[in-house]
């Protein structure tokens, strides 16, 4: 079936295209619209070019939003056309089998799929940091949340929580407190220093007041000491840092799945995160549940006219995909679900649909 896949593929591949431009091209817009009211801040120092820059940065993260509800766009719309041009009843009637368009078509997809994890995986955590970075640089400090971020972890017999107050615009933890405790969970010291430089296994930290509890029998006493700079070994890495600052859906898989483990390792929740972490795994495949949402159009009889008015039924459908994996999402989180469930289930529920359909259309023709 060269011929379905010289002629599908092309046409399928064009508008996708088109759409996802389309797309870009509005959230650019909004985008930049938004970042306006930013520029002459912080004493004049963010200045249009820098906002431009930020607002570029934020095309990845919104391709791989968009990628799977553009492919569905795209192909109902080729799908719709070549149905109402009879063009898809004479490669029918040609020898195109149901099951060979459905194999073809899933093809397609996987390019798709592929195309869609790479940006999710690689361009789109990548250019969030650096956008990030850009921002923070022309606009002071980025401060996380209203008590910092928080961390825990765990080196022998004892344990360690982390607050960081805010991020210096080189993305190294700021306004720094180490509270250490023993096994028991008693405070033994407080460490507190203005900065910090992560490297590999250790935090180099700058500007440190040491508080150590010291006890001698009954009684207990305060020691105060002040260094300029001090080495705190951890398994603490800056990815981990930026989990704060970023979404877990933004982040990559492998960084999603090593806090996942550093969580569990030092006895946290980790529901969360390991939903975001199977979303992250499945996400891309959604395309081919829009590749089998689509190809039912095919086999559909259009009217002149009327073919807008199934290609927006086609989009709600994709639409309310979307919206089922979100709250999938947050019953999973509230209800404690199995998190590949969770992830999953939209997909399956939604292939299940879209094959039914197809099979009953090919049935009735």
């Amino acid at each position: 079936m060269k011929t379905f896949r010289r002629l599908i593929f092309g046409e399928v591949v064009n508008a996708v295209t088109f759409v996802t431009v389309g797309f870009l091209a509005l959230f650019f817009f909004f985008d930049f619209v938004d970042e306006i009211q930013g520029i002459g801040k912080n004493n004049g120092a963010y200045k249009l070019e820098h906002a431009l820059t930020f607002v570029v940065t934020m095309v990845p993260s919104h391709l791989y939003e968009l990628l799977p509800i553009s492919v569905l766009i795209g192909t109902i719309f080729v799908m719709a056309r070549f149905a109402q041009s009879s063009e898809f009843t004479i490669l029918r009637t040609s020898g195109l089998a149901p099951a060979m368009a459905l194999k073809n078509l899933l093809g397609l997809g996987l390019v798709f799929v592929l195309l869609t994890f790479a940006v999710g995986d690689y361009l789109s955590p990548a250019s969030d940091r650096f956008g990030q970075l850009l921002k923070s640089r022309y606009m002071g400090q980025i401060t996380v949340g209203l008590t910092g971020a928080w961390l825990r972890e765990k080196q022998d017999d004892r344990s360690f929580a982390v607050n960081v107050a805010t991020l210096t615009p080189e993305g190294q933890p700021s306004g720094i407190r180490i509270f250490e405790f023993n096994k028991d969970g008693q405070w033994l010291a407080l460490i507190k220093a203005k900065s910090g430089v992560v490297t590999n296994d250790t935090w180099e930290l700058q500007g440190v007041e040491r508080n150590q509890l010291i006890r001698q029998g009954t009684e207990a006493s305060l020691s105060r000491k002040y260094k300029d700079s001090e080495t705190w070994p951890t398994g603490i890495t800056s990815e981990m840092i930026s989990v704060a600052l970023l979404k877990p859906d933004r982040m990559s898989t492998i960084d999603l799945f090593q806090y996942i483990r550093h969580l569990s390792a030092n006895g946290q929740t980790t529901q969360r995160f390991e939903i975001e972490f199977w979303k992250k795994v499945f996400y891309p495949m959604s395309c081919l549940v829009m590749m089998v949402l689509a190809l039912p159009f095919a086999y559909l009889h259009f009217r002149s006219g009327n073919i807008a008015t199934h290609v927006f039924m086609g989009v709600l459908a994709g639409i309310s995909f979307f919206l089922l994996n979100n709250v999938f999402g947050y019953m999973g989180n509230i209800n404690n679900w199995e998190p590949w469930f969770a992830a999953a289930a939209p997909g399956m529920l939604y292939s299940l649909a879209s094959l039914g359909a197809f099979g009953w259309l090919v049935l009735r023709q």
